[in-house]
Order: structure tokens, then C-alpha cells, then sequence
């Protein structure tokens, strides 16, 4: 199987679409949080922690991502903040954190009920986890892409490829979280984004949920014929309107909790 490493020119094609929910976030974290120590768990390119360290300038704040190509972007931003390699899976902080931030991060890992009581458990008295994932495994583009891998001369290569999983419910983020955090506020939010260029639902997965097929189709000629074949059917399901936009709904969940 193939390695099919980040490509931050690709992520960053749909940059004020994909930045839309994580500011949607930032906004919500409490008023009167002071934290010394930040952790952005799949910091991405960075642009994120960067904000967090011009908002609390006397914080401590960690980038951590498993991308080294992700971290190079990063580090271009000239930020003082401290960028690390490495897994979500594995990570635990040197100190309790204040402020945990995973944005659009967490929805690959799997076992989310360890997983959220770990990180919970990683925070400071006071402390807050802000998380935002996608909801994505019910949409209409994911389902279709799945639909495509199965049919297809590639759908033995793709049949152990990673996809995204379903999430839990927002009442079972609830009690999890409620075993050790209160002020736990919870939403969900449906953006319409407004996508331009050709194929543009395509582009769109190339960022993020095709990265698992395409390193398990080795050779070129099956990687292009599957994207062409997803590539129709995309384009069937999400025609362009009139003005050449393409509508993408695109669901995301909200967790915000301080640790009690």
C-alpha cells in the first residue's frame, strides 16, 4: 500500500470553508478562560495555534500533528509556538492543559468514549476541551463514495481503506464528557458551502477523505479511473448552479466542556 502523505496546497484550496467552523468555536470558549498551557491536537498547518497565541500571548501553546508536511506550513507562520510530530492516539501533555483544542481532528481515531475521557482526564482543574468534527459519514458525498469504491476493478484494493466513522450521538458526547467536565455546551451546525472551480466536491474530498483510497491504489492508472468515476457521480449528485457554484451541505458537531 502506498503512502499518500497531506498535501497543504490541497487542504488549503477550500482554506475559508474549511476555517469557517474552528472560528465558529474559538468563539464560544469561555470569556474568562486565562489558559497558560494550549494544545492543538491535529494543529494542520498551524493557522489555529497561531491565533491561540496571539489571543493569550503569556500561554505556553503546542501544535501536534502526525503530517510532516502540515508541520513544515506550520512553521512557516514564524509563531512562537511549539510544533510537535506526532499521534493523537498517543499523545499525553508534560502538564494538564487549560485548553485543549481539536478541530476536525478527532473524528479519525477510533473508541471516542476513551478517547474523550482521556483527554478530559489531560486537562487542568478549570480547563476546557473544544472539539468540532464532521458529520460526515451520513452525508451524501461520503455515501456515494463509498458506494463507488465498492463497485468498481479498485474495490479489492479499497476494501480495508480507512473511512470515516460514524459518531455517536450528541447525548453520549454528553454523559462522557459529563463524568468529569460541566459547562458542556453541544451543537450542531449544517454549512452550505458555496464551492467554485470544476469538479468541485471532488477537489474538496481530495483534501481530507480521499487520502485513505488513493494511498491504497497504487497504481496511477486505477487511482485516476476511480476518480473519475466518483468524479461523475459527484458532479450528478452536486451540479453547479447557474452562477457555476457548487452547494455543498456539510455537517459538523460542536463539544465544549471545562473539567470540573
Amino acid at each position: 500500500m502506498g503512502e499518500n502523505p497531506w498535501d497543504p496546497r490541497q487542504y488549503s484550496r477550500f482554506e475559508a470553508e474549511r476555517d469557517r467552523a474552528a472560528l465558529d468555536l474559538l468563539v464560544r470558549l469561555p470569556g474568562d478562560l486565562e489558559p497558560r498551557e494550549i494544545w492543538d491536537l491535529g494543529c494542520g498547518a498551524g493557522q489555529h495555534a497561531a491565533l491561540l497565541k496571539r489571543r493569550h500571548p503569556g500561554a505556553a501553546v503546542h501544535g501536534l500533528d502526525s503530517s510532516p508536511e502540515m508541520l513544515a506550513r506550520a512553521r512557516s507562520l514564524d509563531a512562537d509556538v511549539d510544533w510537535r510530530e506526532g499521534d493523537i492516539a498517543g499523545w499525553t501533555p508534560g502538564v494538564p492543559a487549560d485548553l485543549i483544542l481539536a478541530n476536525a481532528s478527532l473524528h479519525w481515531l477510533p473508541d471516542h468514549p476513551a478517547l474523550l475521557r482521556r483527554l478530559a482526564g489531560a486537562l487542568a482543574p478549570e480547563g476546557v476541551l473544544a472539539v468540532q468534527m464532521p458529520m460526515a459519514h451520513e452525508t451524501r458525498h461520503h455515501t456515494l463514495m463509498r458506494a463507488v469504491a465498492a463497485e468498481g476493478p479498485w474495490a479489492e484494493a479499497l476494501e480495508g481503506a480507512a473511512t470515516i466513522a460514524p459518531l455517536l450521538s450528541p447525548e453520549a458526547y454528553y454523559d462522557i464528557l459529563a463524568e468529569t467536565c460541566g459547562g458542556i455546551d453541544i451543537w450542531s451546525t449544517t454549512y452550505l458551502h458555496a464551492l467554485t472551480g470544476p469538479e468541485a466536491v471532488l477537489e474538496w474530498m481530495k483534501g481530507t477523505a480521499l487520502r485513505p483510497m488513493l494511498a491504497a491504489l497504487d497504481e496511477p492508472a486505477m487511482r485516476q479511473a476511480f476518480l473519475s468515476a466518483l468524479g461523475a457521480r459527484l458532479c450528478e449528485a452536486f451540479p453547479p448552479r447557474p452562477d457555476r457554484v457548487t452547494l455543498l451541505p456539510f455537517p459538523r458537531l460542536f463539544l465544549i466542556a471545562r473539567r470540573r
